[in-house]
């Protein structure tokens, strides 16, 4: 049987790598698949990464997306406990804010966006979280 083996709740696929350097210096090298994050605070994000973009009761609007990609790999990082969350949480809910006001979102819009990740997204950062695996077609369980 040809099974397929996937994982949901992603909306958006980054097609080409992404490179910023950012507020968090984590005390050693973070790498993952698709993730890498140096001593000195440059995050790299490799082409295919996939992401939910903005969550919550809001609109993607082009100045939430770059900050929703950076944040959730952030978030991300946490979720496979490569990130400290309780050390880092705090600072990339700001880092989504900032991103969000250089890149055009009105302020009043840019705190709510940071009120609302720091009242509802600690789960967003929990390990326990992480997406499961599904397979398909019934049968391919493993």
């Amino acid at each position: 049987m040809k099974c397929i083996k996937y994982k949901g709740g992603y909306k958006y696929q980054l097609k080409e790598s992404y490179t910023l350097k950012i507020p968090l210096t984590p005390t050693t090298p973070i790498q993952s698949d698709y993730l890498r994050l140096s001593k000195e605070g440059t995050l790299w994000i490799k082409e295919g990464y996939a992401w939910d973009g903005p969550s919550g009761p809001t609109i993607d609007t082009p100045s939430f997306m770059r900050g929703s990609l950076v944040h959730d790999a952030l978030y991300q990082l946490m979720r496979l406990d490569l990130l400290d969350r309780d050390t880092y949480r705090k600072r990339a809910d700001k880092i989504l804010r900032d991103i969000c006001k250089e890149d055009g979102m009105w302020s009043l819009r840019a705190a709510w966006v940071y009120l609302g990740v720091r009242w509802f997204g600690d789960p967003a950062a929990d390990p326990a979280e992480e997406h499961p695996l599904s397979y398909v077609p019934e049968g391919c369980e493993q």
